[in-house]
């Protein structure tokens, strides 16, 4: 089974997607850390629900890798935007496998942190890249529990492409979450977040 984890921003610098998710949420973020093997960096915000935020971004003072940073960072352009979402299994073997266009594991780090997640060869997930990330946790803690109570909890996700239906079918027998809905449309993500100002919305 598959568990929704967190959501990704994308940004071209981190203070650019920092400024852009404190002025949508009116919220503060939290630092983050440094992806050795991607080249990466992020900044995190954490949601009552046991989710959290990560607005992540190319770091400019890491060398660059000798292959595709994950969530197509490497072709990224323009403002911050809600990029991607991740979901959790236990079993990340048996998820390729039933979905092998999701990528290759990859083992990974940061701090204590420890996880495995599918990555493309070339960067980009399956339907325009609005196919979730897939990863497992390998460590005891889960990041949001460390994470300052923020106020902030998903209210809905929305997953919109041209051949939502189908993706919604390929999910529907892993993924169990009401608040994530599959919509006819561009290719993109719109999350609706309730806030300590009211409802906010990211895209």
């Amino acid at each position: 089974m598959l568990q929704l984890d967190h959501l990704a921003v994308a940004a071209g610098t981190l203070e650019e997607g920092r400024a852009a998710v404190e002025q949508a949420l009116g919220v503060r973020l939290q630092p983050g850390g440094q992806h050795a093997h991607f080249g990466t960096h992020n900044m995190l915000l954490g949601f009552d629900d046991g989710l959290y935020l990560e607005v992540i971004a190319i770091d400019p003072t890491a060398p660059a890798p000798g292959h595709a940073r994950w969530f197509n960072l490497d072709r990224f352009e323009g403002p911050p935007k809600l990029n991607n979402w991740i979901c959790r299994s236990d079993d990340l073997l048996a998820e390729i496998e039933r979905f092998p266009a999701a990528g290759h594991p990859v083992a990974l780090s940061r701090s204590d942190l420890t996880w495995r997640m599918a990555v493309p060869e070339t960067g980009l997930l399956p339907y325009d890249n609005v196919f979730p990330a897939l990863m497992q946790w390998d460590c005891a803690e889960h990041p949001a529990q460390r994470l300052q109570a923020s106020g902030c909890a998903l209210a809905r996700l929305r997953v919109s492409h041209p051949q939502a239906g189908a993706l919604a079918t390929a999910l529907g027998p892993m993924l169990r979450d009401d608040r994530v809905q599959f919509v006819a449309g561009a290719p993109g993500l719109r999350a609706e977040i309730t806030t300590p100002g009211g409802l906010r919305v990211l895209e």
